[in-house]
């Protein structure tokens, strides 16, 4: 009896290790958690040729201007907003001046009191001129009446001035617009109080934009004035051409980069804002042509401290994390100059969390 207990145990024992064994478990990580794969787009890093000298710059109005006063007191008015179109003359805040008027008066009563002195003095020496043609003063007596109408006059002189010091201390009290243009910024409110030199508005010129950049100190002697820029605006979709206008001679204030500025077209200037971020290619003769950038989205890069990687997928279909270095940025995109080639593929986006071996599925 106990013989075909065995028997029938050990066939269904086997049969049971058969199972399993043919059985293919779902893919686990490296913790040993059962995952599933992961959903993902595969990108393949485009190869851009850069002929020439490659910049960012932004956008930025011609002319601007930060309005600011001399005089200390309370804003009592601001008659704009920020956004609001201006012309130029235009009252834009006006600011207390009671110790102007103060000052004002009392340089008004000086006047009063040296015309008077200067009016009685012309007319002393009018007297003693007289009186020395007909012999009836003395030399001295007509120098002393000169002096002193002389006085006279050069105190009427400093009150008049000191007027003219009020009255130009009291045009700062009221901050106008000097040209037509857009109220940019506003840096206080009315019951603030205003210091000499402290900015409270910034006007920008409307309709007339500059593009302002920097280069390295190796790469500006290739610049020239006149010199035609291929520049594309990827937030208003835009690629123009513009000319360099202008090429800063000193990095002294701009740490080592030297600026650039690049007027624009005017017909496309329609649909750009001061503030845009451009791309800049500069044609450099002479020099070798800057060759073919790897670019990738900056969204599908990884960042670990000072490190910055991107996935890749595998023969195998898992996510590889490749450790690359990046250079300039253009617009969206990032240059990769080590780590990645031209036309390779890598991880564009993925539907959940990637780690370094996780196994993905292509979408």
């Amino acid at each position: 009896m106990k013989a075909i207990v065995k028997f029938f145990i050990l066939p269904a024992l086997v049969l049971t290790l058969l199972l399993e064994s043919c059985s293919s478990p779902a893919p686990s990580d490296d913790r040993g958690v059962s995952q599933s794969p992961v959903p993902v787009t595969v990108g393949m890093a485009s190869g851009n040729r850069i002929g020439g000298i490659a910049a960012a710059g932004r956008v930025e109005a011609l002319r601007s201007a930060t309005m600011a006063t001399r005089v200390m007191g309370t804003i009592t008015r601001v008659f704009v907003k920020v956004g609001d179109k201006v012309r130029q003359g235009q009252l834009l805040a006006t600011i207390s001046g009671q110790d102007l008027d103060a000052r004002k008066a009392q340089a008004d009563a000086q006047i009063a009191a040296a015309t008077a002195a200067a009016d009685n003095a012309q007319k002393d020496l009018a007297r003693y001129t007289s009186l020395y043609s007909r012999g009836s003063a003395t030399a001295s007596e007509l120098d002393n009446a000169t002096l002193r109408y002389k006085g006279a006059a050069a105190n009427l002189a400093a009150a008049r001035e000191a007027r003219k010091e009020a009255d130009a201390s009291m045009a700062y009290t009221r901050l106008t617009a000097p040209f037509d243009g857009v109220v940019t910024a506003k840096a206080a409110d009315e019951g603030s109080l205003a210091s000499p030199g402290a900015p409270l508005l910034t006007v920008e010129q409307a309709g007339v934009l500059q593009v302002t950049a920097t280069v390295a100190e190796d790469e500006v002697a290739a610049i020239r004035r006149g010199q035609k820029v291929r520049i594309t605006v990827n937030a208003a979709d835009l690629a123009t051409e513009g000319v360099v206008s202008e090429v800063g001679a000193s990095s002294i204030a701009t740490g080592g980069q030297y600026p650039v500025k690049i007027s624009l077209p005017p017909a496309a200037q329609k649909n750009l804002y001061a503030g845009m971020y451009v791309n800049l290619v500069f044609p450099a003769p002479g020099k070798s042509p800057a060759g073919v950038s790897v670019l990738v989205p900056s969204s599908a890069l990884v960042h670990n401290d000072q490190l910055t990687g991107l996935f890749v997928p595998s023969n195998a279909n898992t996510a590889l994390l490749r450790w690359i270095r990046t250079g300039r940025t253009y617009g969206d995109e990032v240059e990769v100059l080590s780590g990645l080639a031209a036309n390779e593929p890598f991880v564009l986006q993925a539907d959940g969390k990637l780690y370094n071996g996780a196994p993905i599925r292509k979408k």
